[in-house]
Protein backbone atom coordinates (compact mmCIF):
# COMPACT_ATOMS: atom_id res chain seq x y z
CA UNK A 1 0.00 0.00 0.00
CA UNK A 2 1.53 3.45 -0.82
CA UNK A 3 1.20 5.92 1.67
CA UNK A 4 0.65 9.66 1.27
CA UNK A 5 3.40 11.46 3.48
CA UNK A 6 2.28 14.70 5.48
CA UNK A 7 2.48 15.92 8.89
CA UNK A 8 -0.31 16.09 10.87
CA UNK A 9 -2.18 18.80 12.39
CA UNK A 10 -4.45 17.41 15.16
CA UNK A 11 -4.24 16.59 18.67
CA UNK A 12 -5.62 14.35 21.70
CA UNK A 13 -8.46 16.86 24.24
CA UNK A 14 -7.06 14.00 27.00
CA UNK A 15 -3.10 15.40 27.01
CA UNK A 16 -2.56 19.29 26.47
CA UNK A 17 0.74 19.49 27.83
CA UNK A 18 3.54 21.64 27.72
CA UNK A 19 6.33 20.01 27.63
CA UNK A 20 9.37 22.78 28.44
CA UNK A 21 12.00 20.02 28.82
CA UNK A 22 13.54 16.36 29.18
CA UNK A 23 13.19 16.59 33.00
CA UNK A 24 10.87 19.24 33.53
CA UNK A 25 7.45 19.33 32.10
CA UNK A 26 3.92 20.54 33.12
CA UNK A 27 0.75 18.96 33.11
CA UNK A 28 -2.83 19.74 33.70
CA UNK A 29 -3.60 18.88 37.77
CA UNK A 30 -6.43 17.07 36.61
CA UNK A 31 -7.09 15.02 33.11
CA UNK A 32 -8.93 11.53 32.27
CA UNK A 33 -7.16 8.28 32.70
CA UNK A 34 -8.52 5.05 30.85
CA UNK A 35 -9.87 4.88 27.25
CA UNK A 36 -10.65 8.46 26.09
CA UNK A 37 -11.61 8.08 22.33
CA UNK A 38 -12.61 4.98 20.86
CA UNK A 39 -14.60 4.04 16.97
CA UNK A 40 -15.30 0.38 17.31
CA UNK A 41 -15.63 0.41 13.43
CA UNK A 42 -12.56 2.01 12.83
CA UNK A 43 -10.31 1.26 15.37
CA UNK A 44 -8.85 -3.12 15.02
CA UNK A 45 -9.87 -4.31 18.35
CA UNK A 46 -8.08 -6.72 20.33
CA UNK A 47 -6.44 -6.84 23.48
CA UNK A 48 -3.16 -4.06 24.56
CA UNK A 49 -0.31 -5.29 26.68
CA UNK A 50 2.24 -2.80 28.31
CA UNK A 51 4.13 -2.72 31.44
CA UNK A 52 2.89 -0.36 34.23
CA UNK A 53 4.78 1.51 36.70
CA UNK A 54 7.06 0.77 40.00
CA UNK A 55 5.27 -3.06 40.79
CA UNK A 56 2.46 -3.39 39.40
CA UNK A 57 3.23 -5.33 37.00
CA UNK A 58 2.47 -6.53 33.45
CA UNK A 59 -1.55 -5.58 32.02
CA UNK A 60 -3.51 -6.51 29.93
CA UNK A 61 -6.50 -4.33 28.35
CA UNK A 62 -9.68 -4.73 26.65
CA UNK A 63 -10.46 -1.56 23.86
CA UNK A 64 -12.74 0.51 26.65
CA UNK A 65 -9.41 0.10 29.09
CA UNK A 66 -10.53 -2.89 31.52
CA UNK A 67 -7.95 -4.68 32.83
CA UNK A 68 -8.36 -8.73 31.95
CA UNK A 69 -5.60 -9.81 33.52
CA UNK A 70 -2.52 -8.81 35.28
CA UNK A 71 0.77 -10.51 35.63
CA UNK A 72 2.61 -8.95 39.20
CA UNK A 73 5.94 -11.13 38.64
CA UNK A 74 6.61 -9.28 35.17
CA UNK A 75 8.79 -6.14 35.50
CA UNK A 76 9.76 -5.34 32.81
CA UNK A 77 8.82 -5.37 29.21
CA UNK A 78 5.95 -7.79 28.30
CA UNK A 79 4.53 -9.66 25.03
CA UNK A 80 1.70 -12.19 24.54
CA UNK A 81 2.04 -14.99 22.66
CA UNK A 82 -0.72 -16.87 20.55
CA UNK A 83 -2.29 -19.01 23.36
CA UNK A 84 -2.26 -16.68 26.20
CA UNK A 85 1.35 -17.27 27.13
CA UNK A 86 3.42 -14.21 28.82
CA UNK A 87 6.70 -13.61 28.54
CA UNK A 88 8.93 -11.09 29.91
CA UNK A 89 11.37 -9.52 32.33
CA UNK A 90 10.81 -11.19 36.09
CA UNK A 91 13.16 -8.79 38.24
CA UNK A 92 15.46 -6.01 37.72
CA UNK A 93 17.60 -6.42 40.65
CA UNK A 94 20.43 -7.86 39.12
CA UNK A 95 23.80 -7.26 40.67
CA UNK A 96 24.75 -5.52 37.51
CA UNK A 97 22.60 -2.44 38.11
CA UNK A 98 19.40 -2.28 37.09
CA UNK A 99 19.14 -5.33 34.98
CA UNK A 100 16.65 -7.80 34.08
CA UNK A 101 18.15 -10.97 36.09
CA UNK A 102 15.84 -13.70 34.57
CA UNK A 103 13.58 -13.56 30.77
CA UNK A 104 10.73 -16.14 31.50
CA UNK A 105 7.47 -17.13 29.57
CA UNK A 106 4.44 -18.31 31.41
CA UNK A 107 0.89 -20.28 30.54
CA UNK A 108 -1.73 -18.39 31.31
CA UNK A 109 -2.31 -20.64 34.61
CA UNK A 110 1.27 -19.39 35.72
CA UNK A 111 3.32 -22.23 35.48
CA UNK A 112 6.88 -21.81 33.81
CA UNK A 113 7.51 -22.78 30.10
CA UNK A 114 10.81 -21.20 29.33
CA UNK A 115 13.66 -18.97 31.10
CA UNK A 116 17.00 -18.00 30.21
CA UNK A 117 19.56 -16.02 33.29
CA UNK A 118 22.93 -17.11 32.11
CA UNK A 119 24.44 -14.42 30.34
CA UNK A 120 27.16 -13.36 33.09
CA UNK A 121 27.88 -14.70 36.51
CA UNK A 122 27.85 -12.12 39.36
CA UNK A 123 28.86 -10.93 42.07
CA UNK A 124 25.65 -10.71 44.31
CA UNK A 125 25.83 -8.81 48.12
CA UNK A 126 25.02 -12.15 50.26
CA UNK A 127 23.98 -14.88 47.59
CA UNK A 128 27.35 -15.38 46.15
CA UNK A 129 28.10 -16.10 42.53
CA UNK A 130 24.65 -15.86 40.74
CA UNK A 131 23.71 -15.82 36.99
CA UNK A 132 22.04 -13.05 35.66
CA UNK A 133 20.53 -12.28 31.73
CA UNK A 134 21.79 -8.37 32.16
CA UNK A 135 18.68 -8.46 30.14
CA UNK A 136 17.42 -4.41 29.31
CA UNK A 137 14.73 -2.67 27.14
CA UNK A 138 14.48 -5.72 24.65
CA UNK A 139 13.96 -9.11 23.61
CA UNK A 140 12.11 -11.54 20.44
CA UNK A 141 11.20 -14.67 20.25
CA UNK A 142 11.62 -16.80 16.57
CA UNK A 143 8.20 -16.12 14.23
CA UNK A 144 7.70 -12.86 15.80
CA UNK A 145 10.30 -10.24 14.32
CA UNK A 146 9.13 -7.09 15.23
CA UNK A 147 7.65 -7.82 18.69
CA UNK A 148 4.13 -7.85 17.35
CA UNK A 149 1.24 -9.46 15.99
CA UNK A 150 1.40 -10.02 11.81
CA UNK A 151 -1.20 -12.39 10.18
CA UNK A 152 1.86 -14.41 7.68
CA UNK A 153 4.24 -14.44 11.28
CA UNK A 154 4.07 -17.87 13.21
CA UNK A 155 5.36 -16.76 16.93
CA UNK A 156 7.38 -20.04 18.73
CA UNK A 157 5.19 -20.93 21.99
CA UNK A 158 7.14 -24.02 23.06
CA UNK A 159 10.38 -24.07 20.94
CA UNK A 160 12.49 -22.00 19.01
CA UNK A 161 15.38 -19.49 19.14
CA UNK A 162 15.13 -16.62 21.10
CA UNK A 163 16.98 -12.95 20.94
CA UNK A 164 18.27 -11.01 24.18
CA UNK A 165 19.61 -7.61 24.42
CA UNK A 166 22.05 -7.54 27.38
CA UNK A 167 24.33 -5.68 29.47
CA UNK A 168 28.25 -6.12 29.52
CA UNK A 169 30.51 -4.41 31.51
CA UNK A 170 34.34 -4.11 29.36
CA UNK A 171 37.56 -1.34 28.73
CA UNK A 172 37.99 -0.49 25.51
CA UNK A 173 40.82 2.08 25.89
CA UNK A 174 40.19 2.87 22.03
CA UNK A 175 36.78 4.13 22.83
CA UNK A 176 37.31 5.39 26.43
CA UNK A 177 39.32 5.65 29.00
CA UNK A 178 36.31 4.45 31.34
CA UNK A 179 34.41 1.22 31.85
CA UNK A 180 31.81 0.99 29.27
CA UNK A 181 28.25 0.10 29.93
CA UNK A 182 28.18 -1.44 26.66
CA UNK A 183 25.35 -3.50 24.94
CA UNK A 184 25.60 -7.42 24.60
CA UNK A 185 23.20 -9.08 21.98
CA UNK A 186 22.76 -12.69 22.00
CA UNK A 187 21.11 -15.48 20.87
CA UNK A 188 20.10 -18.10 22.61
CA UNK A 189 18.37 -21.99 21.75
CA UNK A 190 14.59 -23.08 23.64
CA UNK A 191 17.38 -25.37 25.83
CA UNK A 192 19.33 -22.17 26.58
CA UNK A 193 22.55 -22.64 23.96
CA UNK A 194 24.34 -19.14 23.17
CA UNK A 195 24.35 -19.66 19.19
CA UNK A 196 25.27 -16.49 18.08
CA UNK A 197 26.38 -13.13 19.94
CA UNK A 198 27.41 -9.64 19.12
CA UNK A 199 28.98 -6.60 21.37
CA UNK A 200 28.70 -3.35 20.13
CA UNK A 201 32.20 -2.27 21.34
CA UNK A 202 33.76 -4.87 18.69
CA UNK A 203 32.18 -2.26 15.92
CA UNK A 204 32.87 1.21 17.03
CA UNK A 205 34.82 1.72 13.61
CA UNK A 206 31.19 0.82 11.75
CA UNK A 207 29.09 3.54 13.39
CA UNK A 208 29.77 6.20 11.31
CA UNK A 209 31.27 8.57 14.24
CA UNK A 210 33.11 11.35 12.72
CA UNK A 211 36.66 12.19 15.09
CA UNK A 212 34.52 14.65 16.88
CA UNK A 213 32.14 12.34 17.74
CA UNK A 214 34.93 10.09 18.78
CA UNK A 215 36.45 12.52 21.65
CA UNK A 216 33.17 13.42 22.97
CA UNK A 217 32.68 9.93 23.41
CA UNK A 218 35.64 9.60 25.33
CA UNK A 219 35.46 12.74 27.45
CA UNK A 220 31.77 12.62 28.30
CA UNK A 221 31.58 9.93 30.15
CA UNK A 222 31.04 10.78 33.72
CA UNK A 223 27.28 11.49 34.29
CA UNK A 224 26.78 9.82 31.02
CA UNK A 225 23.50 7.97 32.07
CA UNK A 226 24.92 5.67 34.36
CA UNK A 227 23.09 2.55 35.21
CA UNK A 228 23.20 3.34 39.16
CA UNK A 229 21.20 0.52 40.66
CA UNK A 230 22.89 -1.28 43.06
CA UNK A 231 26.31 -0.22 42.21
CA UNK A 232 28.98 1.07 44.22
CA UNK A 233 30.04 4.86 43.24
CA UNK A 234 33.22 3.64 41.98
CA UNK A 235 31.81 1.64 39.45
CA UNK A 236 29.27 4.39 38.94
CA UNK A 237 31.66 6.88 38.04
CA UNK A 238 33.62 4.38 35.70
CA UNK A 239 31.17 3.47 33.46
CA UNK A 240 29.76 4.81 30.69
CA UNK A 241 26.41 3.90 28.79
CA UNK A 242 27.90 5.47 25.81
CA UNK A 243 25.52 3.79 23.11
CA UNK A 244 22.35 3.08 24.74
CA UNK A 245 21.03 0.25 22.63
CA UNK A 246 17.00 0.65 23.58
CA UNK A 247 16.04 -1.76 20.29
CA UNK A 248 17.35 -5.39 18.86
CA UNK A 249 14.82 -7.29 16.56
CA UNK A 250 14.95 -9.69 13.67
CA UNK A 251 14.04 -8.66 10.24
CA UNK A 252 12.18 -11.33 9.71
CA UNK A 253 11.21 -12.42 5.81
CA UNK A 254 10.82 -9.25 4.03
CA UNK A 255 10.86 -8.63 0.15
CA UNK A 256 14.15 -7.04 -0.14
CA UNK A 257 15.65 -10.01 0.77
CA UNK A 258 13.64 -12.34 -1.44
CA UNK A 259 14.77 -9.87 -4.01
CA UNK A 260 18.24 -10.90 -3.64
CA UNK A 261 19.87 -7.97 -1.24
CA UNK A 262 21.54 -10.20 1.25
CA UNK A 263 21.79 -7.42 3.56
CA UNK A 264 18.37 -7.91 5.09
CA UNK A 265 18.44 -11.68 5.73
CA UNK A 266 15.32 -12.25 7.37
CA UNK A 267 17.94 -13.75 10.52
CA UNK A 268 19.51 -10.04 11.01
CA UNK A 269 18.97 -7.67 13.30
CA UNK A 270 18.26 -4.56 13.94
CA UNK A 271 19.19 -2.21 16.49
CA UNK A 272 18.80 1.32 17.81
CA UNK A 273 21.91 3.21 20.04
CA UNK A 274 19.39 5.70 21.33
CA UNK A 275 22.34 8.20 22.53
CA UNK A 276 24.16 8.04 18.76
CA UNK A 277 20.94 8.49 16.90
CA UNK A 278 22.26 5.15 14.83
CA UNK A 279 20.05 2.69 13.69
CA UNK A 280 21.86 -0.47 12.11
CA UNK A 281 21.26 -3.90 10.87
CA UNK A 282 23.45 -6.30 11.69
CA UNK A 283 24.48 -9.44 10.02
CA UNK A 284 25.13 -13.06 11.37
CA UNK A 285 28.67 -12.12 10.59
CA UNK A 286 28.45 -9.82 12.93
CA UNK A 287 29.71 -6.74 10.74
CA UNK A 288 26.84 -3.90 10.42
CA UNK A 289 26.04 -4.10 6.66
CA UNK A 290 23.33 -1.42 7.03
CA UNK A 291 23.40 1.93 9.04
CA UNK A 292 20.87 5.67 8.88
CA UNK A 293 22.68 8.01 11.30
CA UNK A 294 24.39 9.30 13.27
CA UNK A 295 24.55 12.20 11.20
CA UNK A 296 21.53 12.76 8.61
CA UNK A 297 23.37 14.94 6.28
CA UNK A 298 25.49 12.50 4.95
CA UNK A 299 23.13 11.85 1.72
CA UNK A 300 20.60 13.92 -0.01
CA UNK A 301 17.71 11.30 1.26
CA UNK A 302 18.96 11.61 4.76
CA UNK A 303 18.90 15.23 4.39
CA UNK A 304 15.29 14.88 3.54
CA UNK A 305 14.16 12.27 6.26
CA UNK A 306 15.82 15.30 8.69
CA UNK A 307 18.21 14.49 11.93
CA UNK A 308 16.13 11.79 13.94
CA UNK A 309 17.19 12.32 17.42
CA UNK A 310 17.30 9.75 20.68
CA UNK A 311 14.80 6.90 18.36
CA UNK A 312 12.84 4.07 19.72
CA UNK A 313 11.62 0.61 18.42
CA UNK A 314 12.83 0.99 14.85
CA UNK A 315 12.02 -2.64 12.59
CA UNK A 316 10.82 -3.86 9.35
CA UNK A 317 7.44 -4.10 9.09
CA UNK A 318 6.22 -7.83 8.99
CA UNK A 319 5.03 -9.48 5.79
CA UNK A 320 1.06 -9.65 5.41
CA UNK A 321 0.70 -6.10 6.89
CA UNK A 322 0.27 -2.64 5.01
CA UNK A 323 3.89 -1.09 4.47
CA UNK A 324 5.45 -4.58 4.73
CA UNK A 325 9.52 -4.47 4.24
CA UNK A 326 9.53 -0.59 5.59
CA UNK A 327 11.52 0.38 8.14
CA UNK A 328 9.09 2.03 11.01
CA UNK A 329 10.90 4.20 13.95
CA UNK A 330 9.93 6.30 16.49
CA UNK A 331 11.74 9.41 16.09
CA UNK A 332 11.84 10.89 19.95
CA UNK A 333 13.58 13.83 19.92
CA UNK A 334 14.92 15.25 23.15
CA UNK A 335 18.69 15.19 22.96
CA UNK A 336 21.34 12.94 21.91
CA UNK A 337 24.31 12.93 19.24
CA UNK A 338 27.91 13.92 19.88
CA UNK A 339 30.28 15.83 18.21
CA UNK A 340 31.72 19.11 17.84
CA UNK A 341 31.39 21.04 21.30
CA UNK A 342 28.76 23.96 21.72
CA UNK A 343 27.82 26.52 23.64
CA UNK A 344 24.64 24.20 24.70
CA UNK A 345 26.75 21.14 24.49
CA UNK A 346 29.78 21.68 25.81
CA UNK A 347 31.35 18.58 26.12
CA UNK A 348 30.17 17.42 22.77
CA UNK A 349 26.95 15.09 24.20
CA UNK A 350 23.48 15.86 23.14
CA UNK A 351 24.40 18.10 20.06
CA UNK A 352 20.91 18.30 18.17
CA UNK A 353 17.75 18.39 19.85
CA UNK A 354 14.08 18.49 19.36
CA UNK A 355 10.91 19.17 21.20
CA UNK A 356 8.53 16.98 19.30
CA UNK A 357 8.36 13.42 18.16
CA UNK A 358 7.45 12.13 14.82
CA UNK A 359 6.53 8.55 13.96
CA UNK A 360 8.51 7.69 9.98
CA UNK A 361 7.93 4.75 8.02
CA UNK A 362 10.64 4.99 5.30
CA UNK A 363 11.65 2.41 2.31
CA UNK A 364 14.85 1.07 3.36
CA UNK A 365 16.45 0.81 0.16
CA UNK A 366 15.97 4.23 -1.79
CA UNK A 367 15.10 5.90 1.73
CA UNK A 368 12.22 8.01 0.36
CA UNK A 369 9.58 8.22 3.26
CA UNK A 370 6.33 6.44 2.84
CA UNK A 371 4.65 7.61 5.77
CA UNK A 372 4.98 10.38 8.75
CA UNK A 373 3.03 10.91 11.44
CA UNK A 374 3.60 14.52 13.63
CA UNK A 375 2.27 18.08 14.52
CA UNK A 376 3.36 20.62 12.52
CA UNK A 377 4.17 24.09 13.42
CA UNK A 378 4.27 25.87 16.48
CA UNK A 379 1.78 23.22 18.01
CA UNK A 380 4.43 20.36 17.47
CA UNK A 381 5.16 20.15 21.11
CA UNK A 382 1.84 18.29 21.73
CA UNK A 383 3.28 14.91 19.98
CA UNK A 384 6.57 14.45 22.11
CA UNK A 385 8.16 11.85 23.78
CA UNK A 386 11.69 12.40 25.37
CA UNK A 387 12.17 8.50 26.05
CA UNK A 388 10.58 5.32 25.68
CA UNK A 389 7.93 5.08 23.05
CA UNK A 390 6.89 2.22 19.61
CA UNK A 391 4.73 2.10 16.89
CA UNK A 392 2.79 -1.16 15.61
CA UNK A 393 1.29 -1.11 11.87
CA UNK A 394 -1.89 -2.98 12.31
CA UNK A 395 -3.45 -5.60 9.60
CA UNK A 396 -6.23 -2.62 8.89
CA UNK A 397 -3.32 -0.15 7.38
CA UNK A 398 -4.03 1.82 11.05
CA UNK A 399 -0.97 1.95 13.47
CA UNK A 400 -0.85 1.96 17.14
CA UNK A 401 1.40 4.52 18.89
CA UNK A 402 3.00 5.00 21.95
CA UNK A 403 3.86 8.45 23.16
CA UNK A 404 5.65 6.50 26.19
CA UNK A 405 7.09 9.72 28.45
CA UNK A 406 3.30 11.42 29.11
CA UNK A 407 1.62 7.81 29.17
CA UNK A 408 -0.07 7.85 26.01
CA UNK A 409 -1.29 4.96 23.68
CA UNK A 410 -2.90 5.57 20.91
CA UNK A 411 -4.33 4.32 16.95
CA UNK A 412 -4.17 5.98 14.29
CA UNK A 413 -5.74 6.39 10.85
CA UNK A 414 -3.78 6.29 7.44
CA UNK A 415 -5.25 10.35 7.55
CA UNK A 416 -3.54 10.51 11.23
CA UNK A 417 -7.19 10.53 12.62
CA UNK A 418 -7.67 8.95 16.61
CA UNK A 419 -9.83 6.07 16.33
CA UNK A 420 -8.37 4.79 20.10
CA UNK A 421 -6.65 6.54 22.51
CA UNK A 422 -5.65 5.32 26.39
CA UNK A 423 -4.28 7.09 29.25
CA UNK A 424 -2.00 5.14 31.67
CA UNK A 425 -3.84 5.09 34.85
CA UNK A 426 -1.11 3.97 36.87
CA UNK A 427 1.69 6.27 38.30
CA UNK A 428 4.53 6.13 40.23
CA UNK A 429 4.49 5.92 43.81
CA UNK A 430 7.71 8.09 44.00
CA UNK A 431 6.23 10.80 41.50
CA UNK A 432 2.49 11.43 40.88
CA UNK A 433 2.89 13.30 37.49
CA UNK A 434 5.13 10.24 35.85
CA UNK A 435 2.69 7.14 34.68
CA UNK A 436 4.91 6.69 31.29
CA UNK A 437 4.25 3.31 29.13
CA UNK A 438 7.07 1.85 28.09
CA UNK A 439 6.01 0.04 25.01
CA UNK A 440 2.12 -1.23 24.17
CA UNK A 441 1.21 -3.98 21.49
CA UNK A 442 -2.10 -4.84 20.35
CA UNK A 443 -2.74 -8.79 19.57
CA UNK A 444 -6.33 -10.41 18.16
CA UNK A 445 -8.69 -11.73 20.56
CA UNK A 446 -7.94 -15.40 19.43
CA UNK A 447 -4.56 -14.77 20.99
CA UNK A 448 -5.87 -15.33 24.45
CA UNK A 449 -8.35 -18.11 24.15
CA UNK A 450 -9.22 -18.27 27.64
CA UNK A 451 -10.85 -15.17 28.03
CA UNK A 452 -14.66 -14.02 26.21
CA UNK A 453 -14.73 -11.50 23.58
CA UNK A 454 -15.09 -8.46 25.30
CA UNK A 455 -18.32 -6.25 25.19
CA UNK A 456 -16.71 -3.21 22.62
CA UNK A 457 -18.47 -0.01 23.31
CA UNK A 458 -17.60 3.22 21.27
CA UNK A 459 -16.19 6.21 23.51
CA UNK A 460 -16.97 9.98 22.31
CA UNK A 461 -15.04 12.68 24.32
CA UNK A 462 -16.70 15.79 24.81
CA UNK A 463 -15.09 19.09 23.23
CA UNK A 464 -12.69 20.82 25.08
CA UNK A 465 -14.46 23.87 25.07
CA UNK A 466 -17.23 21.93 26.87
CA UNK A 467 -15.67 19.76 28.95
CA UNK A 468 -15.78 21.24 32.76
CA UNK A 469 -15.94 19.87 36.39
CA UNK A 470 -18.76 21.34 38.46
CA UNK A 471 -18.43 22.33 41.47
CA UNK A 472 -19.71 20.47 44.99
Amino acid sequence: MTRTQGRLTLFSWAFMAVLVSATSHAFPTIYPTGTTIYDPDRAWNGYTVYRTPDDKGVILIDMNGNIVRRWTDIVGLGRILPGGYIMGMTSEDSPGGGDGAELMQKDWDGNVIWSFNRTEQMEAEDEGTVWSARLHHDWQREGLPAGYYAPESSPATTSGRTLILAHKNVMVLEISDQRLIDDYILEVSWDGEVLWSWLASDHINELGFSGAARRAIRQSGIGADPLTTGLDMETVIQSQDWLHINAATYLGPNRWYDQGDERFHPDNVIFSGRHANIVGIIARSGEIVWRMGPDFRETEALREIGQVIGQHHPHIIPMGLPGAGHLMVFDNGGGAGYGEPTPAAPNGRNIVARRSSRVLEINPVTMETAWEYSISGHGSFRFFSWNVSGAQRLPNGNTLITEGAPGRAFEVTVDGEIVWEYINPFFYESDDTRHNIYRAFRVPYDWVPQLDRPEERAIVPPHPSEFRIEPR
